[in-house]
């Protein structure tokens, strides 16, 4: 233990030498513009935002609670031009990019009544910055400001440190983030706000106070820890592209749920009146790795002396009222160890691992339940039918989950037609819809298949919703049981010719 102890500190002290004094003399500016080396200002050759804006005010808020990264920013800008403008850009560097999801802008003061337009802006793919081009809803004419409430994820965010912990250790993430919110424009003033996962905060880069010439005193040293909350700044008059590196470490003692692939199979039978829903997940835990081998036996003794852990154990999935049939299967077979509650308000699956899924762990599995037609089809007055369903039916766990590669598709009844399909998944996050034709058994000319492939979701996105409207002809509905019925008479005649036939030998005379 005491070993594990001189261990933990050491690397705590490195973590406060290598990070704290580089940025400490980068922070020399407290409160003004910085004017070290350590704050970095960024550019791009290929393409340069123009100075049409200024951020007057900026509050930044970082959420490390899950097992991805949240971060929120909301900002008053003005157009500081001689000409109407409505393009606002949003600087990321090409890591960044890669995780980036979620990415959705609304109105401050109007909450969820208006969404703003966001994509990502024609660039140099191979240059480290990009950005994000924001349509405004409305032309900002010179001098008018616009409230600004950015949302956005960032998956696979964290570096546990140690990287390589015991069974029976504690584990610690560190996030890297900047002090000043990296923007394209001149800010007036801002802060930036750091909620770490536990009360244990261990290390974080400190900034150096400065003293007022005023009274001679010194400012408080930055940043202001309140538990388990950092702040930085606020600062004033911070240029455009500059930025500020800062590290945070902190004890974490959930897994970190990290989905690599999910495809989402949902097939509709009219006739049957049922909704047949199939989903197939590759889960990764992206916690620290074990230094030693597992040990089972040692596992199921802490379960009764240190319960808390880092690996997955359990996962719980609440599914809509009226779901039967659940199952849940792995790449060797049925898992017994899987509960399934039926309720008035929701029903719920809750399933566990054929083994605890410590950090570097991967386990992929398969759960499916079936469900009344009628709790998510409704037929219009023209009699068209119009589908409604969750994108995502995931786990909920209290550490959040991460969805990296989200497929599903929707099979409709064969000869449906006029399929027409919406979704309000954030629109940065889409990466493919389509409309394609699928064959199963006694089909002739296939059936539709809605495909919405979506990238860096999270499981803030479960009450996100897919819309399918289609017809169903009369001659589409009968064709199946004309089918089912020419085949049972085709098999019958075979049938009865097959017995007329004499397969005996007869002898020779």
């Amino acid at each position: 233990m005491k070993a594990t102890f001189l261990v933990k500190a050491a690397l705590g002290l490195l973590l406060s030498v290598s990070s704290s004094p580089a940025i400490a003399t980068a922070a020399a500016a407290g409160h003004t513009a910085p004017s070290s080396s350590s704050a970095r200002t960024t550019d791009s050759a290929i393409f340069q935002p123009p100075p049409v804006f200024k951020n007057i005010n900026l509050v930044h808020n970082i959420n490390l609670e899950r097992s991805y990264a949240k971060e929120t920013v909301n900002v008053v800008v003005e157009n500081v031009s001689n000409e109407p403008q409505s393009e606002y850009y949003v600087p990321f560097t090409a890591s960044q990019m890669e995780r980036l999801g979620g990415f959705e802008v609304k109105d401050r003061k109007k909450g969820d009544a208006l969404v703003f337009g966001a994509e990502p802006a024609e660039g140099d793919p191979d240059s480290n910055l990009q950005y994000y081009r924001i349509t405004l809803p409305t032309v900002l004419a010179p001098g008018e400001q616009q409230t600004l409430g950015i949302t956005y994820y960032f998956l696979k965010a964290y570096n546990p440190l140690p990287a390589s912990i015991g069974q029976d250790d504690d584990q610690f993430l560190q996030y890297s983030l900047s002090a000043y919110w990296p923007s394209a424009y001149k800010t007036d003033k801002q802060k930036t706000e750091v909620k770490c996962g536990s009360s244990g905060v261990l290390d974080y880069s400190k900034l150096s106070s400065l003293p007022k010439e005023d009274d001679k005193k010194d400012t408080p040293q930055q940043p202001v820890v309140r538990g388990s909350s950092l702040t930085y700044g606020p600062f004033t008059d911070l240029p455009a592209g500059v930025s500020l590196p800062a590290n945070v470490r902190y004890e974490y003692t959930k897994p970190i749920s990290h989905m690599a692939m999910l495809d989402r199979d949902v097939e509709i039978s009219h006739w049957g009146g049922n909704i047949a829903f199939e989903e197939r997940y590759e889960l990764h835990n992206l916690g620290a790795n074990l230094t030693n081998l597992f040990d089972r036996a040692r596992w199921a003794r802490s379960q009764y002396i240190k319960p808390t852990t880092y690996a997955l154990k359990e996962m719980r999935f609440p599914l809509h009222a009226g779901s039967v049939d659940a199952y849940y299967t792995d790449v060797v077979g049925n898992v017994s160890t899987s509960r399934f509650r039926m309720g008035k308000r929701e029903s719920m699956l809750e399933v566990r691992p054929r083994y605890p899924v410590f950090g570097g762990w991967r386990y992929p599995f398969t759960i499916g339940w079936n469900a009344d037609a009628g709790l998510y089809v409704r037929q219009t007055a023209t009699g068209g039918h119009v589908l409604a369903i969750p994108f995502i039916e995931g786990p909920k766990q209290s550490e959040g989950v991460a969805y990296e590669s989200v497929t599903l598709r929707v099979i409709l009844p064969e000869g449906a037609e006029n399929v027409r399909f919406h979704t309000n998944l954030p629109p940065s996050s889409i990466v493919l819809t389509a409309l394609e034709s699928h064959s199963t058994f006694l089909d002739t000319i296939g059936r539709p298949i809605v495909v919405i492939r979506a990238r860096n979701l999270v499981d803030e996105h479960r009450d996100r919703e897919v819309w399918v409207s289609y017809e169903v002809p009369l001659n589409a509905q009968l064709r199946k049981p004309l089918v089912v019925f020419v085949s049972a008479l085709a098999g019958f005649v075979v049938w009865i010719a097959v017995a007329r036939v004499e397969v005996r030998f007869r002898r020779k005379v």
